[in-house]
């Protein structure tokens, strides 16, 4: 599989969003997390004692492990955040 879209989308509009300083394309309607996932970012920090890659968990607010950077805003939780056109995103990968 190249790619995690639903083939029944339910927003046409394409947004182009920036992930550590990369662009990338994502759709209206979609959370940060969507769009980091279907372009391939899997980790998104690392664990504060022992510096492992952590990723999302839960998807849906409550474990805050998407937390990320977005438009110089720090610990925002990606998975509760919808993409805008021009959004820069920073993970602790960058």
């Amino acid at each position: 599989m190249s790619h995690l879209r639903i083939d029944a989308h339910p927003s046409e509009n394409q947004v182009d969003i920036y992930i550590n300083g990369e662009a990338y394309t994502a759709y209206e309607g979609d959370t940060v997390l969507a769009a980091l996932v279907a372009s391939g970012h899997k980790s998104l920090r690392h664990s504060r004692k022992i510096g492992e890659p952590r990723g999302p968990l839960c998807g849906m607010g409550v474990c805050y492990e998407c937390l990320v950077t977005i438009n110089k805003k720090p610990h925002q939780r990606a998975c509760m955040t919808e993409v805008e056109d021009r959004m820069e995103v920073l993970t602790g990968e960058a």
